[in-house]
This record gives C-alpha cells, structure tokens and sequence, in this order.
C-alpha cells in the first residue's frame, strides 16, 4: 500500500543482504518505511566479508583508467599477475571486456571521478550517521600508507591524485621518505623506499560491521529471510518477489542490491549495463610488528588492514563466475608479490582464506535507481568500492523512493543509461 498523504511506498522489500542493501533498508526505515530483506544465504554473505573494510574516498578511484588498460593486456600473458582473465569462450565476458576497454581513456575516467564525488564527499558521514544512530561497530580514523620501492613509482600515485583534485575532489596528502614510511609502516621491508601518506580515512572490520548494520536494521522491526530470489513481478501498484521453491514476498516497491549476482534479475527490467564478477581474495596472517593502519602497495595491487589483532591481505581481480570455487594459484601470486615488501609478516600461518565476487561495470559507474518496471529500483556495480560507498548510496537511494525524485547525486548512476 502507497501512503496516501505522501505518495511513497510504506512497505519495501530489499533483495541482499550486503553493505549496499543493508545501508538502504536503514535509511528507508529512517523515513518511516517498513522493510523486509531477503539473501539467498543471509547477512554479509558475498563481497561484504572478506575485503580489506577501507573507507577511503581518497583513493576510490575508478578501475577503467587508461594505464590498466596497457597493465591488463601485458597480464593476459601472466598468470599471476593481480589482474586475471581465465581462458574462456565466454563471449559475455569479451563484450564486457571489449566495453571496458573502450572506457580506459581519459574523457571516460575522468566522467567516473566526478560522478563518484557525491559519494566519496558523503562516504564518512554516511558511516557516522549509522554509527551515532544504533549501529555498533567501530570507525577507526588512520591514514592510509602507500609504500613503493623507489619514489619514481609514489610519483605515479602523486600524478593521479592531482588528476583527481583537477577533476573536482581534494586528497589530503604527503609524500613520505624512506624514514617517514617506515615510522607508518613497520613491517615495511628494505625494498621500500618512498610512500604516499592518504590523510582522513577510516576503516572497519567489514564482516563485523555489515552484521552489526544487519542486527540494528532487525531491531527496527525488519525481517531477514534466507532464499534466492529468481523473479520479480511488478502489477497494480504491487511489486512480488519470488523463490524457485514458491515463496514469496510482496511489497509497494523493491531493491535489488545482489552485487555481482544483478545481472540474474536486472536485464529484464531494461538494465543494459553489463556488471561482471571481479573476484578478490584475502586472508589473515599474524605479524611480528605493529600496525599503525592501513597498507596500501600499488605496485602489486595488495591492499592490507589491521584486523582482529592480525593483518588482512586482500588483492587480484579476476574475472571469473561469481560462483566459481577459489582458486590456490591466486593466493600464492598475492603472496608471491607482497612477501619482497613486507617484513614480520608469517604467511605460512594464514587463516580466514576467502574469495569474494565485487560488482564491475566497464564505464566506472554503478547503477543506482529506478529501473523500466514500475517500482523497481537496483542498487550495485560499486566495483572496489562496496563499502566505502554503500551506506552513501542507500541514503541517496532512500530518498528517491520515499520522494520520487532523482537525486542530482544519482544522475550519472542511472540504471538505464
């Protein structure tokens, strides 16, 4: 039933149960709206897990910038090289690949940056209003260090940022030396020699976050329930979800926040934009030195976060099914080319191994809005950048259902684009 006085719907069922769908079935409630979430295997249960829990709009840069373009065809011929596509006849995957190598060039990076901004400048506040409003996790305020071997490489680091602030969104940042990286990063090894110090970031333990977003969402009065949605019906003013095994679920509008699983649901509703599974994987390891706060080594693109006591290494993309087993070969190549950088760090003895699917679009975008079928509304192709972006777009979101109005922030998201 739609609210007569308003005009917005008072019941709204959220399809996932990551960061992103969370995010937006609180901030409907914030408006009044009942909610009921449905995942196929509950809370935190795809990529919310196992990433590296960097809230960091300082370095949510888009994936389509031109030099990854030059870096992913020399990594075909490597395979243990961070990014990865498997040999596969999958031509969806090639016009996904052929669409993203379109938008590696500058105009097109330079269009995801700006669009970005909205949620890069309301990311951290995003964070604290859930935080001062019920949800117990902690925020925890760190730079984040850069570390490269020579100050050639944090040169490249230091190009881009100013691309960044020429294109609308200010970095606070400094140069560090050999001295100064080290005092932020210990376990920094002799290879070493120069970083980049990122200022104003947070970080959080994602999978206990996302639980503790999932339980303050619960104790609001919503209903969890665990089963895969396989359709989507829209008719009189009623939108119904439904299982292959015949339940089903019916409310005023829906969102389907499914990650790098979208595609199942979202093409029939007029969304073209492709969205494929870039896998990352992480694990944990004990260390033999402190860990001031975040590590981020670009060179192998290795990004590391102090967690539970211990180290998280997350890293790779590759490109494969979203529900594809995990495969060795890529925690040995994050390994192997994070072991030179990193000193005091136990490889030997890591634990919470994982793999996680994270939503890739090929122009740098997400998609965020309201779809072709009347009351239907799509949330995810984040990319990287899930968690530092997913409470700011289910805020944004929450205010386009409850008011019907697209806001300006959501413009270059539109799912129909």
């Amino acid at each position: 039933m739609v609210d007569g006085g308003s005009g917005w719907p008072r019941k709204v069922i959220v399809v996932g149960a990551g960061i992103v769908g969370l995010s937006t079935a609180w901030f409907l409630q914030e408006r009044g709206v009942e909610v009921e979430v449905v995942d196929r295997k509950g809370v935190a249960a795809g990529a919310s897990w196992g990433n590296a829990g960097w809230i960091s709009p300082g370095l949510a840069i888009p994936l389509n910038e031109p030099s990854v373009l030059r870096y992913g065809l020399r990594s075909l011929l490597s395979p243990s090289a961070p990014l990865h596509v498997p040999a596969t006849l999958d031509p969806g995957l090639w016009s996904f690949l052929l669409r993203f190598a379109a938008n590696c060039r500058w105009p097109s990076w330079t269009r995801a940056v700006r669009a970005n901004l909205p949620l890069n400048e309301e990311s951290i506040e995003a964070f604290d209003v859930l935080t001062y409003n019920g949800v117990r996790a902690p925020l925890v305020h760190a730079p984040i260090t850069a570390a490269f071997r020579t100050p050639k490489q944090a040169r490249a680091l230091l190009h881009e940022l100013r691309r960044i602030s020429a294109a609308g969104q200010q970095v606070a940042h400094a140069p560090l030396r050999r001295e100064q990286l080290v005092e932020h990063v210990p376990l920094a090894s002799g290879a070493l020699t120069a970083g980049v110090r990122i200022d104003g970031q947070r970080y959080v333990d994602p999978g206990a976050f996302v639980h503790a977003l999932g339980r303050s969402v619960m104790s609001r009065g919503a209903t969890v329930y665990a089963f895969e949605v396989t359709d989507v019906r829209s008719d009189g003013g009623k939108v119904t979800v439904s299982s292959s095994k015949g339940t089903t679920l019916t409310a005023d509008a829906v969102v389907v926040a499914t990650g790098a699983w979208l595609p199942k649901l979202a093409a029939q509703w007029g969304v073209r934009t492709q969205v494929r599974a870039g896998r990352g994987y992480s694990f944990t390891v004990p260390v033999d030195r402190p860990v001031p706060g975040p590590i981020y080594l670009p060179e192998v693109r290795v990004a590391c976060t102090p967690y539970q006591g211990k180290l998280r290494v997350a890293g790779t993309m590759e490109f494969r099914s979203p529900d594809a087993p995990l495969v060795p070969a890529r925690l040995e190549a994050i390994i192997a080319s994070a072991r030179p950088l990193l000193d005091g760090v136990r490889w030997e003895e890591r634990t919470d191994v994982w793999v996680g699917p994270r939503p890739v679009t090929p122009d740098g975008r997400p998609l965020v809005g309201a779809t072709g079928r009347p009351g239907v509304y799509v949330a995810g192709g984040h990319g990287m950048w899930g968690m530092a972006h997913g409470p700011a777009t289910g805020r944004l979101l929450a205010e386009q259902i409850t008011t019907g109005k697209q806001p300006a922030a959501l413009r270059e998201f539109d799912p129909l684009r």
